[in-house]
């Protein structure tokens, strides 16, 4: 028997873990993903129940969910809807051709384009929107699996060529155009990879604020002509391109030209069947999950029911998310879990003022940016527009998505010339899961994490629910102080706000943090300490400011707090998919989160007698403080 003092995890969820079975049509399982489960049979059941809704939109949701489950009706479309953009493709011959035609495919069509433009909210003025600039996707999970000494690299390039020869044969391509396409689109996803951002550049949210003056910009890329492109997406030349991977943008003329046309044209293809599949028949739909299941090692693929949930929800999220909360969600819990939330920016408060590290200046602009901090819980106050613009007819589910995406990219784009909306949600209501928002100085809770084991009002004594939901809140606030939400002041522009001798003391802390996660070993691999650094720092504070808090209700028990916090990082995955979230994620493997975490607090070792030669101690001049 596994004790808390030589591994908190493991003990506090041997049961757990010895009895839990990972879903066949998952990666893993978690307690995250527990609620999700329930959460989806829940929303299943009512959807299955409920003939008319209350709300417009979710009566045009059900038509759709509806629609999603025929696969009847889905096979007999076969592959016809996907058709007129197929042949729209073929039909351009050469890349001054493709080149006029980007900013209609960016706006109304399904074929990707190998490069971003996006409206984004500008960094350094938050009010406003940029316009930015970025690379394409590549085929393989990140930029780390195209080293020559990848283990898993030809094996998946390899299932990839013969899984998607096999998709395009069933498009009623030949076998030899089928492999000529995905050879060519192996090739150019090879020159995508030696020029688009790594993970960790991409967790430098900070560092990715590049911009460039429009003139610089439209004159450095010479292939494509991009101020055409723009005027077309937004309606005139802004003054400048936030240029979000550097790499890209200084190499583009040599990825997009009229030498890799061949190449580029067969990766616009392929990409365009491989995502149009998700949309088709059952047979398609399961052929074209094959590859994204062998990178995760999920065994099988999801239901048809289960699918049709997936699709519709995903397509009308808000408006689920509003129904969701409107009947699952009750004012005294969104009440109590407001004041937990009040406690712990309060703590936030006392902390930074009692801080011996940093100077007056820099505390007094943090409790400023703390005191202008907005907290939303639940759900949002009422449904995006867009959604009265989703018909719902005798179309088939393809040509619904790619109608209801037309919508959205021209939405998208729409959006520059106003202002940016600081009470927009990000997040629908059943999603289980939390945000902080860098560029409106947001915290969101949504209504689905506010359940067992993260938070009862009932079932769980305030001690466990600061060990679970207060933790999380308290890591979303943290977040305000990690190496990327630091950067940004209380309006949520990028602006440094600090002491230059302050902030090198905070890197150097940054570091330390670094360090205690970097090359620690699990499922086979090791985390790169860089890449998870803002979500420990948040996990720290987190934590810190959640313990501090349960310690002032009546009657606290740090055993409770403690355990609780162990088990709400539960977690069962394949191996496979440790490995890809250890080279991508921005967040550490849920053990090592709840171990090293608790070893970082001296009351964790005074709670449970932790001594020298446990397997959880940890030197007191090794603990890791910073907030």
């Amino acid at each position: 028997m596994v004790r808390i003092q030589d591994d908190l995890f493991e003990a506090v969820n041997a049961e757990w873990l010895d009895k839990t079975e990972i879903p066949a049509d998952r990666p893993r399982i978690a307690a995250f993903d527990e609620l999700v489960i329930n959460n989806e049979k829940t929303l299943m059941t009512d959807f299955a129940t409920i003939t008319e809704f209350d709300e417009p939109v979710m009566n045009a949701f059900a038509k759709f969910y509806k629609k999603a489950g025929d696969f009847v009706e889905r096979f007999e479309f076969g592959t016809e809807p996907v058709k007129p953009e197929i042949d729209k493709l073929l039909a351009i011959t050469d890349f001054e051709t493709l080149t006029t035609q980007f900013a209609d495919l960016i706006l109304n069509s399904q074929v990707p384009v190998p490069f971003g433009l996006s409206v984004d909210t500008d960094m350094k003025d938050a009010v406003h929107y940029a316009l930015t600039f970025s690379g394409a996707g590549l085929i393989l999970p990140d930029t780390t699996y195209y080293a020559p000494e990848h283990p898993r690299k030809a094996e998946l390039l390899a299932f990839y060529t013969e899984n998607t020869i096999d998709i395009l044969k069933a498009f009623g391509f030949s076998a030899d155009d089928a492999k000529t396409n995905v050879a060519n689109t192996i090739a150019f996803d090879a020159i995508l990879a030696q020029y688009v951002n790594t993970s960790e550049e991409w967790a430098k949210y900070a560092e990715l604020y590049n911009p460039v003056v429009i003139e610089d910009f439209t004159s450095k890329l010479t292939t494509v002509p991009f101020a055409s492109i723009i005027e077309t997406l937004v309606g005139s030349l802004p003054e400048k391109v936030v240029v979000y991977e550097k790499r890209f943008y200084e190499h583009f003329d040599q990825i997009v030209n009229a030498a890799n046309f061949e190449l580029m044209k067969s990766w616009m293809l392929v990409k365009l069947i491989r995502s149009a599949t998700h949309y088709l028949s059952d047979e398609l739909r399961i052929l074209g999950s094959e590859f994204s299941r062998q990178v995760s090692g999920t065994s099988e693929a999801r239901s048809q029911e289960k699918h049709a949930f997936d699709l519709a929800t995903e397509q009308y999220s808000q408006a689920v998310g509003l129904y969701y909360g409107h009947k699952y969600f009750g004012e005294a819990a969104k009440a109590d879990v407001k004041r937990m939330t009040s406690e712990m920016i309060k703590v936030y408060q006392e902390r930074l003022n009692t801080n011996t590290w940093l100077s007056r200046a820099t505390i007094d602009k943090a409790i400023k940016k703390l005191d202008a901090m907005t907290i939303f819980i639940g759900f949002p106050d009422q449904l995006p527009e867009i959604y009265k613009q989703f018909t719902v007819n005798h179309d088939s589910i393809y040509s619904h998505i790619a109608r209801f995406n037309v919508v959205r990219s021209h939405r998208h784009y729409e959006k520059f010339h106003e202002d940016v909306d600081k009470t927009e949600w990000h997040m629908p209501a059943h999603m289980v899961n939390a945000y902080f928002s860098p560029d409106s100085n947001t915290i969101v809770f949504p209504a689905a994490i506010l359940q067992q084991p993260f938070y009862s009002a009932t079932e769980q004594t305030p001690s466990q629910n600061y060990g679970g939901i207060g933790a999380v809140i308290a890591h979303e606030i943290s977040h305000a102080f990690d190496n990327n939400g630091a950067l940004f002041d209380e309006f949520g522009n990028m602006n440094n706000w600090w002491t230059d001798e302050d902030f090198k003391a905070f890197e150097a802390k940054q570091e330390l943090m670094i360090a205690e996660f970097d090359g620690l070993e699990i499922a086979g691999a090791k985390v790169n300490g860089k890449l998870v650094v803002s979500e420990n720092i948040a996990d720290a504070g987190g934590l810190t400011a959640a313990m501090t808090a349960a310690l002032r209700e009546p009657e606290p028990d740090l055993t409770a707090f403690f355990t609780q916090w162990g088990e709400i990082w539960r977690l069962k995955a394949s191996e496979a998919y440790q490995q890809m979230l250890l080279s991508m994620d921005v967040h550490a493997p849920g053990k090592l989160r709840a171990n090293v975490q608790a070893s970082n607090l001296d009351e964790f070792f005074e709670t449970f007698n932790v001594k020298v030669g446990d397997g959880m101690w940890r030197d007191p001049a090794a603990r890791v403080k910073i907030w």
